[in-house]
């Protein structure tokens, strides 16, 4: 099935609010074909059922206030609308800033490396402080 024409919008659900408690989630669902039939000029809309779980997941009296969907014209010459998924178009562009991150992370070890000879002269500087760490149980000594 190849779409021809395809479009997401944000639909902002907030006027379903202003019906009676138990219709909101029947007005949300009128409210997105409406929107559909006009930005898309087509009468037949048909709604995916996985949208139609996510506006009835609260109840007929709290949907939810924004939604975003993508609708698509399909050969048969109706409008499917489906729920808009962030996940799926993002799975594209993380290989290009991968390369982006590799090329900074490179740099990066070069630098702790010449820190590590720094790590060591304090090394050196801890047999001085034992010194006076053995004096301190000479004066419990004498105390006792």
């Amino acid at each position: 099935m190849s779409q021809d024409l395809e479009r997401v919008y944000t639909i902002n659900l907030g006027k379903a609010l202003l019906s009676v408690n138990t219709h909101r989630a029947t007005r949300v669902i009128n409210m997105i074909k409406e929107f559909a039939r006009h930005h898309m000029k087509v009468e037949s809309i048909k709604i995916e059922e996985d949208l139609a779980k996510y506006i009835w997941a609260r109840g007929a009296k709290s949907p939810p206030r924004k939604i975003r969907v993508r609708m698509s014209k399909t050969d048969e010459g109706y409008i499917l609308v489906s729920r808009f998924d962030e996940d799926a178009e993002s799975e594209i562009t993380p290989t290009k800033d991968t390369k982006k991150i590799e090329e900074k992370v490179e740099p990066a070890k070069e630098a702790p490396a010449k820190e590590a000879p720094a790590k060591e002269a304090p090394a050196k500087e801890a047999p001085a402080k034992e010194a006076p760490a053995k004096e301190a149980p000479a004066k419990e000594a004498k105390k006792e």
